[in-house]
């Protein structure tokens, strides 16, 4: 269960009337690391939408992936191999103000979106807001917090929100993050784990995730590069490096702030080329 994540998005056409700019330029800071830059522009955005529960969803998102950054969790070596993700477990130590920030972004997410979908249970932005939420409650849970186990049940509300979003709309291509994730996920888990655990619409297929993580690579909108992160370490735990060269150098191309992405596709070139000689 080490691909866990972000999930599902808000409707484009939507979110473009509300805002052309504010989301994507958020976003754009975030994947360049620049996690202070990211809480300024959704402050500003949920100021004048004090009700809309989308903006503190990215702001949850944002301090997971300072944690995560901060400890090194989002490292290859982290991520593809399980043997340092459970040494590291022992050396991992939360920043409690961070927590407490994203506790209550995950709790202003939740009551603004339960009050939406009180009156209107398709309403796509508040189902997307809650898939966002409980996604990375489930990635902090699992990485953070070292409860990978007890967060499969968060997971699995989160893969709920998404299914229901995607059959509010099945051309709604970000949505297909979450469902990906969970395809490779559930993939992933011991059978005996399998026997226990049930995700709807999902059997279980790690080919089936990727493709529906390709999907958001060639369609998706805001988690674009977000899906490209996630094919990466895919590609790097199936032996895959070149594949996960071309991913990273695309995410290094476009976001070349981020000193992971760089880092990150310098190691596997080097890898590339000392197995050529």
């Amino acid at each position: 269960m080490r691909i866990l994540a972000l999930s599902a998005l808000l409707c484009v056409s939507a979110l473009r009337a509300a805002e052309p700019n504010g989301i994507d330029a958020a976003l754009l800071l975030m994947y360049n690391q620049n996690y202070l830059g990211a809480h300024e522009v959704l402050d500003r955005y949920s100021a004048t939408r004090p009700q809309d529960p989308l903006p503190y969803a990215f702001q949850a998102s944002a301090y997971l992936f300072y944690e995560l950054d901060r400890l090194g969790i989002l490292e290859s070596e982290f991520l593809t191999d399980d043997n340092q993700i459970a040494e590291k477990k022992k050396k991992l130590d939360p920043d409690p103000l961070n927590r407490e920030k994203f506790v209550r972004a995950v709790h202003d997410v939740e009551t603004r979106a339960d009050a939406i979908l009180k009156s209107d249970p398709n309403d796509p932005q508040a189902l997307f807001a809650m898939c966002i939420a409980q996604g990375v409650a489930t990635d902090y849970m699992a990485f953070v917090e070292k409860k990978q186990f007890s967060s499969l049940s968060v997971a699995k509300r989160s893969n709920g929100y998404a299914q229901r979003l995607l059959k509010v709309d099945p051309t709604f291509y970000d949505a297909y993050l979450t469902a990906g994730i969970s395809e490779y996920m559930i993939g992933s888990l011991p059978f005996f784990i399998k026997w226990f655990v049930h995700f709807d619409n999902v059997s279980g297929s790690k080919e089936r995730g990727v493709d529906r993580l390709r999907l958001v690579a060639r369609d998706g909108h805001y988690f674009r590069p977000f899906s490209k992160i996630m094919l990466s370490i895919i590609a790097l735990r199936e032996k895959r490096p070149q594949e996960a060269q071309q991913w990273l150098a695309e995410l290094a191309r476009d976001y070349p702030e981020n000193r992971l992405f760089r880092k990150e596709l310098a190691k596997v070139s080097t890898k590339i080329a000392l197995n050529a000689n």
